[in-house]
């Protein structure tokens, strides 16, 4: 089992930064991707940035450029960092892990862990 803790969301103007944490338990699992999925109000689930174990890294078009996902293997955590933020980033985020990937991918059906999500609030 693993678990998947989120912290660092709040709300911030437009054009502010943020960085989430997502705290996860020891892997067992020799490759694994871990991703940011995102979901506002009436909308769907969106990847937005998945790395692999490799260091491969995925994003999403509308945050290439303005989020960075990166990994602390030695505290077991995964990041986002987000600049330049806009309404449009508004959303609960979710980090999310599949034990068994080999690529990156925004397959959330794939994701078997998922967080409690924290929540972003961007204002213009």
């Amino acid at each position: 089992q693993v678990q998947l803790v989120e912290s660092g969301g709040g709300s911030v103007q437009a054009g502010g930064s943020l960085r989430l944490s997502c705290a996860t338990s020891r892997y067992t699992y020799s490759t694994y991707c871990l991703a940011w999925f995102r979901q506002a109000p009436g909308k769907e689930r969106e990847g937005v940035a998945t790395i692999v174990t490799d260091g491969r890294t995925r994003y999403a078009d509308s945050v290439k450029g303005r989020f960075t996902i990166s990994q602390d293997n030695a505290k077991n955590t995964l990041y986002l960092e987000m600049n330049d933020l806009n309404p449009e980033d508004t959303a609960m985020y979710y980090c999310a892990a599949d034990p068994l990937c080999f690529g990156p991918h925004f397959v959330a059906e794939a994701y078997d862990y998922w967080g409690q999500g924290t929540q972003v609030t961007v204002s213009s």
